[in-house]
């Protein structure tokens, strides 16, 4: 990627962020929970140590802060993982301050219940601090988003600088002269399938996609390579347990299909089959894709290829911008095979779009 790429699709992404509106973090995420978590415990240490006179004192006076701060910031992320879907369908703004409302009734609630069993007043200084801790972590969250939106940006670049290898595009071209006299309509089929696979490929892709869309996305890379690799070139599909409107990050399955091919069946002497299993399991979505992992016999001479680290290391990148910490991918080598696995939340369409 050039440096005047970088450049230009950075400017891009940079005005792109300007213009985002407010957004609210997704409270069913992980990610967000320990960010929460943390800070705002951070945050009752400090309160603890900022008003404390003696050392001694402090355990108590932590203890005093945590028995308030605690149980309602626990009481506030439920009800926001409860009523995450309605707010994300409402404005930014008043989904924000729905929240704000929510931490300074949760902190309110549970000091009038100390208050009552412990005896003394309540007060208004605990709610008001959650407040303004709540109004400013919403705000840090959408400053993390817009700074997150030249990252997601160029990865999105990388991403497709990567997939359109040189040598898929020619040998394609290649396979298609070699069958345009012995039947024409296949490959005219297989034009229309590269011309759409391109098309796919040059889209804007930075939202999630229905998976049957990938599927089918995948199932047109793999006719393009059956053209020239012929029954060199097997694929075992296992997708029936997984609902075609679960969405997924765009140019998910591909990428993962041309490393199988192009590292475990182009290479190889015999002929060799390629695994996709696609199931959801609770609210998990589990990908697994493997082919075989090629000794240095089995290799066809000329055609050794380097590994497809950087590209998995690409999707990880991609998949943690999409998802924070509640995507995983892994790969591993057993029982000849190269094995990659992705589990990813099982988001599903909202039914009203």
């Amino acid at each position: 990627m050039t440096t005047s790429k970088r450049g230009l699709f950075r400017n891009m992404a940079i005005n792109q962020k300007n213009m985002m509106p407010p957004r609210l973090p997704d409270f069913r995420n992980l990610g967000v929970w320990l960010r929460v978590l943390l800070v705002t415990n951070g945050f009752l240490l400090a309160a603890a140590l900022a008003g404390n006179r003696s050392l001694a004192q402090l355990p108590r006076e932590v203890g005093e802060l945590a028995a308030l701060v605690e149980p309602a910031l626990l009481i506030t992320l439920t009800l926001l993982f409860v009523l995450a879907p309605v707010l994300q369908r409402l404005p930014a703004r008043l989904a924000g301050l729905l929240v704000v409302m929510l931490a300074v009734a949760a902190t309110a609630g549970i000091g009038g219940l100390l208050a009552q069993v412990l005896g003394g007043a309540g007060g208004w200084r605990a709610p008001l601090a959650a407040g303004v801790l709540a109004l400013g972590m919403l705000l840090w969250f959408d400053l993390a988003a817009r700074a997150h939106a030249p990252a997601l940006a160029e990865a999105r670049l990388a991403a497709l600088t990567a997939r359109i290898r040189p040598h898929f595009l020619f040998n394609s071209l290649n396979a298609v002269l070699g069958v345009i006299r012995e039947d024409p309509r296949r490959a005219e089929t297989a034009l229309e399938e590269l011309s759409e696979l391109f098309r796919a490929l040059m889209q804007d892709n930075r939202e999630l996609v229905p998976l049957s869309d990938e599927i089918a996305l995948a199932r047109k890379y793999l006719e393009i390579e059956h053209l020239r690799l012929g029954e060199r070139l097997r694929v075992k599909w296992e997708v029936s347990d997984c609902p075609p409107d679960v969405l997924a990050p765009p140019l998910l399955l591909q990428p993962l299909i041309e490393n199988a091919v192009y590292h475990g069946i182009e290479p190889a002497l015999a002929p060799g089959e390629i695994h996709v299993r696609l199931a959801v399991k609770g609210e998990r979505v589990r990908i697994e894709i493997d082919n075989p992992w090629l000794g240095e016999g089995e290799v066809r001479k000329g055609t050794q290829r380097a590994g497809n680290h950087m590209a998995l290391a690409n999707l990880r990148e991609r998949l943690l911008l999409f998802y924070d910490l509640e995507a995983t991918l892994d790969s591993s080598v057993s029982d000849g095979r190269y094995r990659v696995r992705i589990d990813l939340p099982g988001k599903r369409k909202p039914r009203h779009e």
